[in-house]
């Protein structure tokens, strides 16, 4: 008796070997010079705009630094030179003090005090000079609130009106700041006053 098993597994069974082999389809790959030509040069473009926008940011935070830097070391000794303006002001009322009278007719030694004092005061001012605090004084220009401030007026109709007459105390600009505004007084009764050129109160340095 044979058994059926045995021709299920019979390699030379040419019905078993004439059964078709079923392969996976071909799947063509992407053509590199076409689709992805223009891929790449997206890339690239994304690539060149966010380099350039870093470029610029890191440009503009290297200006950034360096005016922080240089407006520390400008406005960064405020306090203090607001405080040494007391030393100045001081200095200047000695020499206000003595009459012109006795000035002309002072002896040798209270010539050589007043001398002493004032390239003391000169002394003094060309060293904030050089630290960026400047004295100005306004008299004869228009008032200018951000500049000054008006103690009083001076009834005077041969001047225009709202003209810095008088200056009680001097003003002192540091860097581009106002240190001290000037304490002074305004003209009343003339003409208005003629808009001011320049609002540049260091270039009237006493």
């Amino acid at each position: 008796m044979t058994d059926p098993d045995l021709h299920q597994n019979d390699p030379e069974n040419p019905a078993q070997a004439s059964e078709p082999v079923v392969s996976k389809p071909y799947i063509m790959p992407d053509d590199p010079e076409t689709g992805s030509a223009e891929a790449y040069a997206k890339e690239a473009a994304e690539a060149r705009d966010k380099m350039l926008r870093t470029l610029a940011e890191m440009e503009n935070l290297r200006k950034r630094t360096a005016r922080e830097v240089a407006d520390a070391r400008m406005y960064g000794i405020t306090g203090f030179a607001r405080d040494v303006l007391d030393i100045a002001d001081n200095l200047q009322r000695a020499l206000d003090a003595v009459p012109a009278e006795t000035r002309a007719n002072a002896d040798a030694g209270l010539k050589s005090l007043i001398e002493g004092v004032e390239l003391t005061e000169r002394s003094l001012l060309n060293t904030l000079e050089k630290n960026g605090v400047k004295k100005f004084d306004p008299t004869g220009q228009k008032f200018d609130p951000n500049f000054q401030q008006a103690m009083y007026e001076v009834p005077d109709p041969s001047v225009p009106s709202g003209t810095v007459v008088q200056v009680v105390q001097a003003g002192f600009m540091i860097g581009e700041r106002v240190l001290r505004p000037a304490l002074v007084g305004v003209s009343k009764g003339g003409a208005k006053a003629a808009p001011a050129a320049s609002n540049d109160q260091s270039n009237s340095a006493a």
